[in-house]
């Protein structure tokens, strides 16, 4: 399992990051992520809810979740709210190998922002689609409530509204029912390639595989993501090379190999059009 997470001015989790507080518009107060791999099962159960709102967001896999005593099982794609006093009640297993990124957020303007957005006391899961721009914000958030740089408040702000306006988006789309093929083919599409990241895809072979044409695959999972095919790999790729940089103590060369590429040298250059610093930059932020 690889987990990681950060809190409100870097306070201690679980006791003072749940806090309530009116006297501002809105405070997002910790945010995180989870990928299962190995580990059975991670549960959550807080009977009494908590004191402030909770937004989740299935990038793999699937989740389990329970509402009003109901299970739901909960694919990639979706996006969970949970609101103050709600029971909290839904887990994790290694064999769904999920990703679930997760933002905690309280103040006097979120209630009505929610509304604004369509979330109505009676929704608590939305599909969205499997978007790497919904990830990007709840990384940039992480890392921001990290390092705690000027202004991140604000930043942290216009992260969780750009998230609710994709939400928002997604209820008014046509997306939200229609077409139930295109969208189970484009969900398959986007957990292959979450599996096989690291290997060599041919969108080709991949596309003839479905019975369906490139042109047309191309721009299915563009309208589906917001992105290609190929720029969605990726994405993948670096993002999961920041992960290896932060979290481990694998050199340059061997965390290209193991997201994928054979020329550290052109992972590099790639590294750093996507996330505007080198690798070894990237590491260093971090480690001081």
């Amino acid at each position: 399992m690889y987990t990681d997470s950060a809190y409100w001015h870097n306070k201690t989790p679980d006791i003072d990051d749940n806090f309530e507080d009116n006297s501002v518009p809105l405070i997002v107060s910790s945010c995180g992520v989870y990928r299962m791999y190995t580990r059975q099962k991670l549960l959550t159960y807080r009977p009494r809810g908590r004191l402030d709102y909770q937004l989740l967001y299935v990038v793999s896999g699937r989740a389990h979740f329970y509402f009003n005593g109901v299970k739901e099982i909960v694919p990639a794609g979706n996006m969970i709210i949970y609101r103050p006093g709600e029971m909290q009640h839904y887990y994790y297993c290694g064999s769904d190998k999920a990703e679930v990124h997760w933002m905690h957020f309280t103040g006097a303007s979120v209630r009505g922002m929610l509304e604004k957005y369509g979330l109505t006391d009676d929704v608590h899961t939305i599909y969205v689609g499997t978007s790497m721009e919904y990830k990007r914000l709840f990384q940039q958030a992480l890392q921001e409530l990290k390092l705690c740089k000027e202004d991140y408040e604000e930043v942290l702000a216009n992260n969780l509204q750009n998230l609710l306006i994709g939400v928002h988006r997604a209820i008014s789309s046509k997306l939200q029912g229609d077409n139930q093929v295109k969208r189970k083919e484009m969900d398959e599409a986007v957990h292959y390639f979450h599996m096989n990241y690291n290997k060599a895809i041919n969108i080709e072979e991949y596309a003839e595989s479905i019975h369906m044409s490139v042109r047309w695959f191309i721009r299915n999972f563009r309208e589906y993501t917001g992105t290609t095919p190929a720029q969605y790999i990726v994405s993948l790729r670096i993002f999961n090379a920041q992960t290896l940089l932060k979290s481990t103590d694998y050199n340059i060369t061997e965390i290209a190999s193991i997201v994928g590429y054979d020329n550290p040298f052109y992972f590099s250059r790639l590294f750093r059009k996507q996330s505007g610093e080198t690798p070894s930059e990237y590491r260093k932020k971090f480690r001081t």
